[in-house]
């Protein structure tokens, strides 16, 4: 029997948040930074100068009205909630989500039974996280990249992100994969020779360890808008709505640093939890094999897609600054928190879920299950790959066998410059503006349906990956309209469909 309140849970949590709406032209204090930065232009034509006076469209909003404000309020308040209502059931009710709610309603439990019934803050999570931080922070800062030297293909070392609103192009050390691949050649030396902790030491701590990540999380956002407010990184670059509660959780600064390298987009983004989600799941495969005896194999196609997509993040790390995380997004609590927490903790409910029931997929279930995955995978590789090639020559290749076709536009930054950009309308940019999202939705039902059907909570990824991509595709539209104007039209009119052909 499917279970039916997790659902409201997800919707609630993701609905609400993340609202972009139509920047208008307020005085605050961003407004006074933003026209400072302008006069300071020199070398621009007249007609430049005119559209500069313009208020600038990017990114996210200017001011905010009672609705979004009410959503960012809730969800900062009852966000850490709901992450821990999901472990919560797993660590207490099997993963069920029904049975908690039922016991409260019933009078066999209460919030306070549940609570008291969680493991607590220890000072070993602790140690344990704050090693890994620091075990990450050292590998981001002080390894620079020497991957790219002997992996044909790979692309890292310092790279050049997208021009900024402000006019700016920050320079990054792309070192991803090989933070990924030292810390997982340290974690399985340690199984195999060592011996320095058990292969099970993530989730025998993983409900302390959800404190810890909620204080780093809330730290970093808060070191965050303080930052913002006394020492920005680039002045120009920042947003002030003059609501305090919306800044702290969509974030003031664009690309806040300490120092020339330390980026807290890309860190974040990139490192203690994307790193962590393989060795999350390596985990749990290691407690199944401890409790069991054997790892189903629906384990082993969630640890294997999974990592997958990881993998292919870290490969793509250069391309991944083009995106709309580093491009678009400000850093504050949304990007702060979620990656300290939310990620590690809701993406990897799968193999949580396998734990507390073990399940042997039937062959046909588990190939169809490796058919989705791969074949969203291959979708959303492929789509991404298309754009990629497209930018660096400029047009100048052949997609699907034929030259592409583009649209030309143009855009300003709040620098007054005009820049020129090609919207690619071949490939599977012509099928539809977002195809690479329908391949990343493709994988993540795949890796729900490795759990069977039993209960909805190893569903909530395809839930929460609809609604985030959906809203993705609208907020990121949204910008790409006030950016391009009329030349968006034109792209629409070519590409009519979002995620799905002759369906939306």
């Amino acid at each position: 029997m499917l279970e039916t309140p997790r659902l409201f849970l997800c919707s609630f949590s993701l609905s609400l948040c993340f609202l972009n709406l139509t920047p208008s032209d307020i005085m605050t204090t961003a407004d006074a930074v933003r026209k400072r930065h302008k006069g300071s232009s020199s070398g621009a034509q007249a007609g430049v100068k005119d559209r500069a006076e313009e208020p600038v469209q990017w990114g996210r909003a200017w001011e905010v009205d009672w609705f979004s404000l009410s959503g960012v309020i809730l969800l900062l308040c009852f966000a850490p909630f709901i992450v821990f209502f999901f472990i919560m059931a797993c660590d207490q009710y099997q993963c069920s989500i029904s049975h908690p709610l039922l016991d409260l309603y019933n009078g066999d439990a209460t919030l306070l039974t549940i609570w008291n019934l969680a493991p607590s803050f220890t000072w070993a999570a602790a140690k344990i996280y704050a090693i890994w931080v620091t075990f990450q922070v050292v590998l981001y800062m002080c390894v620079p990249d020497f991957m790219h030297k002997i992996l044909p293909g790979y692309v890292g070392g310092v790279q050049e992100g997208a021009r900024t609103p402000a006019g700016l192009i920050n320079k990054y050390e792309v070192n991803g994969l090989q933070c990924w691949i030292i810390t997982h050649v340290l974690w399985v030396a340690n199984a195999q020779y060592f011996h320095w902790f058990s292969p099970t030491i993530i989730i025998d701590n993983w409900i302390p360890l959800l404190w810890c990540t909620n204080i780093l999380g809330y730290a970093v956002s808060t070191l965050a808008f303080i930052k913002a407010y006394l020492f920005p990184t680039n002045p120009e670059d920042c947003k002030f709505t003059g609501n305090i509660f919306y800044n702290y959780m969509m974030g003031i600064e664009f690309n806040p640093r300490i120092g020339k390298w330390f980026d807290f987009k890309l860190f974040f983004n990139g490192r203690p939890g994307i790193v962590a989600w393989t060795l999350i799941n390596l985990s749990y495969a290691a407690k199944q094999q401890e409790l069991y005896g054997y790892v189903t194999n629906s384990m082993i196609l969630v640890n294997v897609l999974q990592a997958i997509y990881v993998l292919d993040f870290f490969w793509n790390e250069a391309w991944y600054l083009k995106t709309i995380d580093i491009c678009h997004d400000h850093f504050g609590w949304y990007l702060g928190w979620g990656d300290c927490v939310w990620l590690p903790f809701l993406y990897t409910l799968q193999g949580l879920y396998l734990v507390y029931n073990p399940i042997q997929l039937s062959t046909p279930h588990a190939a169809g299950v490796l058919i989705l995955g791969l074949v969203g995978y291959y979708i959303f590789r492929s789509t991404n790959h298309q754009k990629d090639l497209f930018r660096r020559t400029e047009g100048n290749c052949k997609i699907w066998g034929k030259k592409p076709t583009f649209i030309e536009c143009s855009y300003r930054s709040a620098d007054g410059g005009i820049h020129k950009s090609k919207l690619m309308t071949s490939g599977f940019w012509g099928v539809a503006r977002h195809m690479n999202y329908t391949g990343d939705l493709m994988g993540s039902l795949a890796y729900c349906l490795a759990c069977g059907g039993k209960h909805l909570l190893p569903y909530f990824y395809i839930v929460y990956m609809t609604i985030l991509l959906v809203h993705r595709c609208i907020r990121d539209e949204h910008r790409c309209c006030n950016k391009y104007s009329k030349d968006w039209e034109r792209y629409t009119a070519a590409v009519p469909y979002r995620l799905l052909p002759n369906i939306f």
